[in-house]
């Protein structure tokens, strides 16, 4: 499951960067709860925690179903 996700988080990075910010893979627990940092201008916009929490928890659950939730930490 830790391949997929880094895959799908590789083919998003781009977009991350464009705007001046990154995302990086903490972890993945054995439950399926995956944990993402964002940094750079997402790291530090206030709403990026929300909007961009959720866009991206729900294109990690459609491309690795066994993901019950993302974190963003």
């Amino acid at each position: 499951m830790r391949e997929r996700i880094e895959a799908l988080l590789e083919e998003l990075r781009p977009l991350f960067r464009a705007d001046g910010g990154d995302l990086e893979l903490m972890g993945v627990s054995e439950g399926g709860v995956v944990r993402v940092r964002l940094s750079g201008s997402c790291g530090s916009c206030s709403g990026s925690l929300l909007s961009l929490g959720q866009g991206l928890e729900r294109l990690v659950k459609e491309q690795v179903p066994d993901v019950k939730e993302v974190i963003i930490v």
